[in-house]
């Protein structure tokens, strides 16, 4: 409802076998943010359309590195040219293949699992409001509404390297996956997110009704959301999730 331009980027592709899904939100300026953004859709989405099997050895190894591609093809572009001087991206990539989902994130964009109606927040921010939370120095509720909630402390393209966090777990029939930029989640909480994810409505429906509540609060920023709905599952039984995040859906 504010922003003329649109920095935010998403790629999402899916088969009865193996969905990828990518929400990426550019900053840098006008058209700057919008390039790392893209760049990095492309990079990480090229690198991982061919992996299809979340069971063998070095998956989460190579959703890294496909993170670790995009910030140098950024990284190097912003030494290359003056317009693109501090532009940089969040990028979060959720994989489901068989009966296991794999993330790899870097910035703020989450990716929340709605099971057997409870949401869980399966990424944790690089933030620095979310670095307060751990220390004990704010609430997450007074992080929400911090003059500073906004600020990343990793991206991708920043500098020459980057350290991503990846996710990983079960997927059950009924999960609702969602991934978005902080465009919906800094302006809907998590709470009303819930409620909008468990009804009855399509997996487009929703998409539409979170851009709505998000406008409908300010919109002001760009808004991007792919909601995942898990309709069967293939493949041996997984472990429990993993991860700095990870933990085990209980219902309210």
């Amino acid at each position: 409802m504010i922003r003329s331009g649109n920095e935010d980027n998403f790629a999402a592709e899916a088969d009865p076998q193996r969905g990828l899904f990518i929400v990426a939100d550019g900053m840098g300026g006008h058209a700057a943010g919008e390039v790392a953004s893209e760049m990095a859709v492309q990079i990480v989405h090229r690198e991982l359309t061919e992996l299809r099997d979340l069971e063998t050895n070095g998956v989460e190894r190579r959703v890294t590195e496909s993170l670790k591609t995009a910030n140098r093809a950024i990284h190097e572009r912003t030494l290359i040219e003056v317009d693109k001087q501090g532009m940089g991206t969040t990028v979060s990539v959720l994989i489901i293949a068989g009966r296991r989902y794999l993330i790899g994130q870097v910035g703020d964009s989450r990716v929340y699992l709605l099971r057997d109606g409870a949401l869980i927040q399966l990424t944790k921010d690089h933030s620095y409001v979310q670095e307060q939370v751990d220390a004990g120095f704010l609430t997450p509720e007074q992080a929400r509404y911090h003059p500073y909630s906004n600020v990343i402390t990793r991206c991708v393209g920043a500098s020459q390297d980057v350290e991503p966090d990846t996710y990983r777990g079960e997927v059950k029939v009924g999960d609702v996956f969602l991934v978005a930029s902080d465009g919906l989640t800094g302006m809907v909480d998590d709470r009303r997110l819930q409620t909008l994810l468990i009804s009855r409505a399509t997996p487009d429906r929703k998409v539409h009704a979170l851009i709505s509540e998000a406008n409908g609060r300010g919109g002001l920023d760009n808004i991007t959301a792919i909601v995942v709905e898990v309709a069967d599952v293939d493949g041996p039984r997984s472990e429990t999730p993993t991860g700095p995040m990870a933990t085990q859906p209980r219902t309210p």
